[in-house]
């Protein structure tokens, strides 16, 4: 497992390191700032649309390999950026990282679940907040290398994933020996309950309009409406981002624990409470660390339901992990950001603390949701899935 949250970390910095080249891009290639904007698109689409189908791929095939490969590529991609020679080959390098990332994302997860036992969301949640630190880290990587070599400094984001791939590439023999019975042998038993994983991937969409709405907007509501400045504003979105780490860590036992639906249920609940008050009491102007206070707490429980969708994603879908895996870390995360567009339009025509409201409602339909995923039963280890001997 610290192989595969360690490799997480190394693939998922790459997916928050574009971001902060866009200043750099910009002035050396002298782009617009949607045409800048363009190269995070090709990034997140090639990712997103792409992921599911290698989990498709993944489940009628055991492809481990896919994990270095989708380190390095990930990586490679972001690293070219700096020094590539023309513009459409930007594009090309972006489209490349994306595809790198969603290469990675199935096959590890499928592991993850393998090397977490019997308690999975305990042990998923290591996987996921790996990744959680990445994407953390990911601007600030880009800021210090660039510091140091310019914008030739993209070259060092090949040095942490060739470093993890092959790290993983040596592992693979070991790691394969995690995989199930069932699992090597690709035995299906018509389990699959697609209806709550419908279910179960429209909560995950809109619980990341709401996630991903408080990462764009953190910073805007922290300048414009608290009066910090854009450093500050960075550094509370950083301190959100961390809080929502340590809210995967401390979220995943408590779903073995008590449950996943209602990890799901009290993570996105709270959120509606929390968003709602700090518009209450900081939308006229007030001391910013009240704000923090608040955002702090409410990166928490909105990320810890992480590690429980993820793994309730596979056990509605026990035949089809790598594609449960796909859609719940992939497709419908990315499919949340598509409201972004609309969150900003309700900015600019109502203020930044509109917006906020409306992340709020977002969490509230997203507790809905989660009230009509079926019951749960007790956790046990099935027969078939006990894992072959090392």
């Amino acid at each position: 497992m610290v192989l595969l949250a360690t490799a997480h970390l190394a693939d998922d910095v790459n997916q928050s390191f574009i971001p902060a080249l866009l200043p750099l891009l910009i002035d050396r290639w002298h782009i617009s700032h949607a045409t800048a904007g363009t190269l995070v698109l090709c990034q997140a689409i090639s990712s997103s649309v792409v992921q599911p189908g290698i989990g498709h791929l993944a489940d009628r095939r055991a492809m481990p390999w896919l994990i270095p490969l989708g380190l390095f590529l990930a990586g490679s991609g972001v690293a070219a950026l700096g020094v590539l020679p023309t513009l459409p080959l930007l594009f090309l390098a972006a489209l490349v990282s994306g595809i790198g990332v969603a290469a990675f994302h199935p096959e590890a997860a499928r592991f993850a679940n393998y090397v977490a036992g019997a308690k999975k969301a305990s042990g998923m949640r290591w996987f996921t907040v790996g990744g959680n630190l990445g994407f953390a880290i990911g601007p600030a990587f880009a800021t210090a290398t660039i510091a140091v070599w310019g914008l030739a400094g993209t070259l060092a984001a090949v040095v942490p994933v060739t470093a993890m791939a092959v790290v993983a590439l040596i592992e693979l023999p070991r790691l394969s020996t995690f995989a199930p019975v069932r699992a090597k042998k690709r035995v299906t038993d018509g389990s699959d309950d697609w209806t709550s994983f419908g279910k179960l991937s429209g909560f995950v969409i809109v619980r990341s309009m709401a996630y991903l709405g408080l990462v764009a907007f953190i910073p805007i509501y922290v300048v414009e409406v608290l009066h910090g400045s854009p450093a500050v504003g960075g550094l509370t979105d950083t301190a959100f981002l961390l809080a929502g780490a340590a809210g995967t860590i401390a979220g995943g036992p408590i779903a073995d624990r008590v449950g996943r639906k209602p990890v799901l249920l009290w993570s996105t609940g709270l959120t509606v409470i929390m968003v709602a008050v700090l518009v209450a009491l900081t939308r006229n102007g007030a001391p910013l660390p009240l704000a923090i206070g608040i955002l702090i707490p409410t990166g928490f429980v909105l990320v810890a339901s992480q590690a429980s969708f993820v793994v309730l994603g596979q056990e509605y879908l026990p035949n089809r992990v790598g594609l449960a895996s796909g859609v719940t870390l992939g497709l419908a995360v990315s499919l949340g950001g598509g409201l972004s567009p609309v969150l900003g339009a309700i900015a600019d025509h109502f203020g930044v603390p509109w917006t906020l409201l409306t992340i709020s409602a977002l969490a509230l339909v997203a507790t809905l949701v989660a009230l009509t995923l079926p019951a749960e039963t007790r956790r046990t280890t099935r027969p078939s899935e006990a894992v072959a001997p090392t």
